[in-house]
């Protein structure tokens, strides 16, 4: 299974092009903004008291989900606005006023500079104190602090936790001033995220507007946000697997600015004179200790060339000029491996997303790739796609991966606000794999993931397992976010999308065939557990197109070439499922490893699989194995009787 990339967490700090000059905005902006999002939305086309009352909620969520800076005495009575207050809300909407959420940015305004006060005098007093925390998470709160001692305590706990954690890395001797060090870092890394709120001028009108936003467009369903163009650019690069830069990943710590990681095939890691771990000491001749970390940042993003400075593991210094190009995330692409079997071998793709680049990287070129370098390595007997960690992506892309492995007939069925119903297809004709398939899903396994393991599941051309079910992300979002040319960036949800069958993945997912435990199957994760999901329903199943979107001038093509080769719905593999599930669950009983594995997934202390790298992979080609051997046996029998 792959593991959870360290990037994931670092692209704020991912070294690219992204322009910096994009406008602020407004407060007259907001609403325009927001109407273009309620226009398109599939449900909510007007700001609605509920609305109002969720976007109140939001907008002190997204600044403390924590609680540790704002008082209950503070947020009870804006939690629970009154009718009259909320029609207010609504009528300064109509007329782009804002007083409701400006009272509520005084008072989180107010909130950090309290909160500052008290971080101040705690960390004094812990420069001088022994106290210690024993707690190995941070802890985290269900209401908000009932005073302000109680929020002062808060306080110390982040820091003593912060001090544990820092003191366990063992990366520097623990003295007085290293301790000093590393309370003064974690200062200085709220302060950064509490600078926002604090801006005044054009800044901190910008800022207010972009909270705003976030805050009403969450509270239209789980999955319309509004985004910063930092943001933007961070979603297109999880989309498209390419940017232009130089490729190196930074990361804030205690002892400066470190690079935390390289891209492959970058300039970066290409002229060999940087590596993880190294520190930066100046960009383009410019001290990196007397730049904030936001500045460093914006230092990089100047010009084609950057010139770096490096201080080394050991100690030397190396300086380098790199030039931006275009870099591909090999890493975050399909990834295929096999291993032997009989006459030939069981294939295993590793699909992290549904991604879409600007030249030759798709997911569908790379699965076509895949397949084809599979069969050089010998008869591909079975097929394992593994789709746990897949959280979706293109749409379109899903419907041609999808295709790979039906002739032709419907993928997806996708219905909008008005009733509008689009079928996405596939259409060629061909089939690129029609062997023994399984698709290995978990609860994070969603959306685009998720149309391409009910779509195969439905037409009879691949069994599921995994978890019980996958996270049940159903519905369709239209975005700006890969527009290259767009000024504001939001995603909205605009319609649900259905499988053949008709059924809808939305809250309940894709129910595994057989069932084998992930890491994710004892959390409660998936869109039910999600704020403001909406409901999910079915319409008419689509195995006989009925062509009801095609107009009458392309009607005549679909007749001759596409119907006739319409994918034909099996059970074949279905009626398997009692004996290989028998198999499995005989297995894993007896596996010794799996065993341990199912009895810390109770505990919630995974570390890793025991025995075996990937023990759910292990167990998807096991079923792929007696798939093989159950389809060569019903062969023989038939061969026999005819």
């Amino acid at each position: 299974m792959r593991p959870v990339c360290l990037f994931a967490a670092l692209f704020l700090s991912l070294l690219t092009s992204l322009a910096a000059d994009f406008s602020l905005m407004k407060l007259q902006e907001v609403r325009p903004v927001m109407e273009e999002i309620l226009q398109f939305h599939v449900e909510t086309k007007n700001l609605t008291p509920q609305v109002m009352q969720r976007a109140v909620k939001n907008f002190v969520t997204q600044f403390d989900g924590g609680k540790v800076y704002l008082l209950q005495q503070e947020i009870g009575p804006l939690f629970d606005l009154n009718p009259k207050e909320i029609r207010e809300g609504l009528l300064q909407f109509e007329k782009g006023e804002w007083g409701i959420f400006l009272k509520l940015n005084e008072v989180i305004q107010n909130s950090i500079k309290r909160v500052r006060h008290y971080r101040q005098e705690v960390i004094r007093e812990l420069i001088l104190s022994s106290e210690e925390s024993t707690e190995s998470l941070s802890e985290s709160y269900l209401r908000f602090s009932a005073n302000k001692r109680e929020l002062r305590c808060r306080i110390k706990k982040e820091l003593l936790w912060f001090l544990a954690r820092e003191r366990q890395k063992k990366s520097s001797p623990w003295t007085l001033q290293r301790k000093e060090k590393v309370l003064q870092f974690f200062a200085r890394q709220a302060e950064r995220r509490e600078k926002a709120y604090l801006e005044g001028g054009e800044r901190g009108e910008h800022a207010l507007c972009v909270h705003v936003l976030k805050s009403l467009a969450r509270s239209l369903d789980a999955h319309t946000a509004f985004y910063t163009p930092q943001e933007a650019f961070e979603m297109r690069l999880s989309l498209e697997k390419e940017f232009e830069g130089i490729g190196v990943v930074l990361k804030e710590d205690v002892d400066g600015v470190l690079i935390a990681g390289l891209l492959e095939g970058s300039p970066a890691k290409s002229c060999g004179r940087i590596f993880p771990g190294d520190y930066l000491l100046q960009i383009n001749k410019e001290s990196a200790s007397l730049l904030s970390y936001d500045e460093v940042l914006d230092r990089m993003k100047e010009g084609r060339r950057v010139a770096l400075k490096v201080q080394h593991l050991d100690g030397s210094s190396d300086e380098v000029a790199l030039e931006r190009a275009r870099i591909e995330l090999f890493e975050e692409r399909a990834q295929i491996s096999s291993i032997p079997f009989g006459a030939g071998v069981i294939g295993k793709i590793d699909l992290p997303s549904f991604y879409e680049g600007s030249q030759d990287s798709s997911s569908e070129k790379d699965l076509m790739a895949a397949l084809k370098e599979l069969k050089k390595r010998g008869e591909l007997l079975g097929l394992v796609l593994d789709l746990r960690e897949n959280s979706g992506g293109f749409l379109t892309q899903a419907v041609k991966v999808a295709g790979l492995f039906i002739s032709s007939g419907v993928v997806v069925v996708s219905k909008y606000s008005k009733g509008e119903v689009q079928y996405l297809r596939d259409v060629d004709g061909k089939v690129y794999y029609d062997g023994p398939l399984v698709i290995l899903t978990s609860r994070a396994s969603a959306s685009a993931a998720e149309i391409v393991a009910a779509a195969l599941q439905d037409w009879g051309t691949a069994l599921v397992v995994g978890d019980k079910r996958t996270y049940g992300k159903g519905t369709i979002q239209y975005q700006t976010l890969t527009d290259k040319e767009a000024k504001i960036f939001f995603k909205v949800t605009v319609g649900r999308y259905y499988t053949a069958s008709g059924r809808s993945t939305q809250i309940e997912g894709v129910k595994g065939d057989i069932h084998v435990p992930t890491i994710y199957s004892a959390h409660q994760m998936g869109e039910r557990y999600l704020d403001y999901p909406l409901s999910s329903d079915r319409i008419s199943p689509s195995f006989i197109d009925p062509l009801a979107d095609v107009n009458e001038r392309n009607k005549l093509w679909f007749q001759r070439y596409y119907l006739p080769a319409l994918q034909k719905k099996t059970s074949y593999w279905k009626e398997m499922i009692p004996q290989l599930a028998k198999n499995s669950d005989y297995r894993l009983a007896r596996n010794r490893d799996f065993q341990l594995f199912l009895r810390a997934l109770k505990q919630e202390a995974i570390q890793g699989n025991w025995g075996s790298e990937d023990l759910q992979m292990d167990e998807a080609v096991q079923i792929i194995r007696d798939m093989i051997l159950l389809h060569k046996k019903k062969f023989a029998r038939t061969a026999f009787r005819s």
